[in-house]
């Protein structure tokens, strides 16, 4: 005990370096890049990104969080989930978040990592117990933030000579603001707004819009006895391997080949996101029923864009073809379709934990409801989708922890009588070496309208699979990774006019020379059946295999002086048939920072043969936003990114950014085109705190 002590004495005396530490504005696109990094038009970077800026938001406080806690930061291993929690148990809670020094397994290098998403509180007696509203009111943990940004070419769909004429509705600017106050494991108040570029900034109830085109609020109250948490507004849920209730923490395939292939039980969350689709609007309550027992219920009515259709041959009423996920509302067509669709869910999750938290065995229920059929365009790929007006799911999950592995799995069923199960194991098989295993079946009539599951497709649906994933630190500066899926899809599905298969590979080395000087270097191939023409009869197709081929090789150089760099070269090969093509970008990042100023700056140059080769690459963006773009054809890009700190409470950023190609003479298509060869972007940013 009397060491513990001596620990909190060193952890005051080195109390201002751990201030800096936590004020510092973490760098997401940067640490995404480094964990998370996989170029892929597959993958959803936005939902990438608010995953990662909720925890950011909301960090694990250390002293009350639990395995499920731990395992949602995507970067500790079982064990050193273990030794933290032997650590606690033995020792109680942390004075600082300094003690993490001294449990085995810990070194400075995760401690880094992990510092920006967790918290040390102090709990019992001396935690704040002072009246909800004044803990409101003095919480320091708020912001309001203003943004707003548009392209600065003339797009068609502004282009008219009359006002009668234009296409889009409103202006070009895009308008965002979010407001939050928040304290761990207590409350959260907040809401989010914004007006995309061509939207109506407009006062008009009869189509739902309130000055800004969105509006998102949540209210949540924490840990009020057995009343574990409650929220009132919009959130999103998550539990078990996300099969039914996924929240966006769903980070798939990527160069953390081990703990992403797993999924945590965080229960119900506050949404914040200007995505707006595949989420909750109404009430939810998590009740601690006894010390192991947990229930989770809740209700949501919440409208949602479609394009509505009415056929008589097809139906005696009005009836949806399909859900709009883009959120546009910038021509009479877009509104038309808002909030067209009325979508109730209501359905909950009885958790069961034993005191040990070796086991968790969890039920789930839920029942979408709309109030009009769904019946999609008939196409071939699409006969056993979702069609009617109500859908229910029943799950059943369990996570088991024995010594440094962990197996879980998630089995559910739908009305119309398909299954989706998986289940696998992650295992810390020696301090230097992980791995994870995952086995997965979706049939092809399994309907989950919010699930994320693990898989190679977006959605959890006519796919089975087997994955295996490797994590290997042979010393403190080389690590290594790899992951193999092979996968298959037993019916048609887009693009492949019959049951075909599929594999992919990862492949990444990262080296750190010191902590200023890092270099990974990663390559990914991936092979998946797709149609193609059979010659003779251009109506009919077959299944021919095609292979996509990434490279990116990365260097970081970050002196403790003013400046940093950045270079980063990719490359991609694309071949289908014997048609070979290729694709690369290569790019280089000058940043500044004189303490309150910081400069940040790139210039990269590109040229790809096609759309199959197009280059995503993460770009800096002013605070909790993100920019990655596809670069395709051949040219330029380059942005300049401004950054002043005013005080603790106010600061401003500025960005331009611009695409200058070599071979193009108009960008874009419909609406989007802008004459020219340029696109420009700038953007500015407000934050407050109060």
């Amino acid at each position: 005990m009397r060491s513990r002590y001596f620990i909190g004495l060193i952890s005051l005396v080195l109390l201002p370096f751990l201030a800096i530490c936590q004020d510092e504005e973490l760098d997401l696109e940067d640490f995404i890049e480094r964990n998370f990094s996989v170029q892929d038009e597959n993958t959803n970077y936005e939902d990438i990104y608010e995953a990662l800026f909720q925890h950011y938001q909301s960090p694990v406080n250390l002293n009350t969080a639990n395995r499920q806690d731990l395992q949602s930061l995507l970067l500790l291993s079982n064990l050193q989930i273990n030794e933290f929690l032997n650590h606690r148990a033995t020792a109680g809670n942390l004075l600082s978040i300094h003690e993490l020094q001294s449990i085995p397994e810990f070194d400075l290098k995760i401690i880094y990592e992990i510092l920006p998403f967790v918290t040390v509180r102090e709990t019992g007696l001396q935690a704040d117990n002072r009246p909800l509203l004044q803990r409101i009111l003095n919480e320091k943990n708020n912001y309001l933030m203003v943004r707003s940004d548009r392209i600065l070419e003339q797009k068609q769909g502004y282009i008219a000579k009359n006002e009668r004429e234009r296409k889009y509705l409103g202006d070009p600017y895009r308008v965002y603001t979010r407001f939050r106050v928040k304290h761990t494991d207590d409350f959260s108040i907040g809401f989010t707004t914004e007006k995309d570029a061509g939207e109506q900034f407009n006062w008009d109830p009869a189509r739902d819009q309130y000055g800004m085109d969105y509006w998102s609020f949540h209210a949540q109250l924490q840990n009020q006895g057995r009343l574990k948490n409650i929220i009132l507004g919009d959130y999103q849920l998550q539990f078990g391997q996300s099969l039914l209730f996924g929240a966006g923490f769903a980070l798939g395939k990527g160069s953390q080949t081990v703990a992403t292939a797993r999924r945590s039980n965080l229960g119900i969350l506050p949404y914040t996101s200007v995505l707006e689709t595949n989420f909750f609007r109404g009430v939810a309550t998590t009740f601690e029923l006894n010390d192991n027992l947990d229930l989770t219920t809740f209700y949501s009515y919440n409208p949602i864009n479609g394009n509505i259709d009415l056929d008589s041959a097809r139906s005696a009423e009005e009836f949806f073809t399909s859900i709009r996920l883009s959120g546009f509302h910038r021509t009479e067509s877009e509104l038309a379709g808002k909030n067209a669709i009325k979508a109730q869910n209501f359905g909950g999750n009885l958790l069961f934990n034993t005191k040990s938290e070796n086991l968790n065995i969890g039920l789930n229920y839920i029942q979408t409801v709309y109030d009009r059929p769904y019946f999609r365009q008939p196409n071939k790929y699409n006969q056993f989708e979702f069609g009617g007006t109500q859908n229910q799911n029943y799950g059943f999950f369990t996570n088991y922890y024995w010594r440094n592995f962990h197996l879980f799995g998630e089995g559910a069923i739908s009305s119309s009588g398909g299954i989706g199960v998986l289940g696998g194991f992650i295992a810390s098989v020696m301090p230097s070496l992980q791995t994870s295993f995952i086995i997965r079946k979706y049939e092809r009539d399994f309907h989950t309208f919010y699930g994320t599951a693990f898989g190679e497709g977006t959605r959890n649906i006519n796919e089975q699979g087997i994955y295996w994933g490797l994590k290997f630190q042979p010393s403190k500066k080389l690590t290594m990774s790899g992951y193999y899926d092979r996968f298959s899809f037993p019916w048609l599905r887009f693009r492949a006019d019959g049951p075909s298969t599929g594999n992919e590979f990862l492949g990444r080395i990262a080296y750190s020379f010191s902590r200023q000087i890092k270099l990974y270097a990663q390559a990914r191939v991936e092979n998946k059946e797709r149609n193609v023409e059979l010659e003779g009869n251009p109506n009919l197709y077959g299944l021919t295999n095609a292979e996509k081929r990434n490279y990116i090789i990365n260097l970081d150089v970050r002196p403790k002086g003013i400046v940093s760099l950045k270079t980063r070269a990719q490359f991609s090969e694309f071949l289908q048939l014997g048609n070979y093509s290729s694709g690369m970008a290569l790019i280089q990042d000058i940043n500044f920072d004189f303490g309150r100023f910081r400069l940040s700056t790139r210039y990269s140059i590109f040229d790809t043969d096609d759309f199959e080769n197009r280059q995503y690459v993460y770009e800096k963006d002013v605070l909790y936003a993100f920019s990655i773009p596809a670069y395709q054809n051949e040219g330029s890009r380059s942005y300049v990114l401004l950054q002043y700190k005013f005080s603790k409470k106010l600061q401003l950023w500025a960005r331009y950014a611009q695409f200058r190609y070599v071979d193009q003479f108009t960008i874009g298509s419909g609406n989007e085109e802008i004459e020219g060869n340029t696109k420009s972007e700038v953007k500015v940013q407000m934050m407050l705190r109060f």
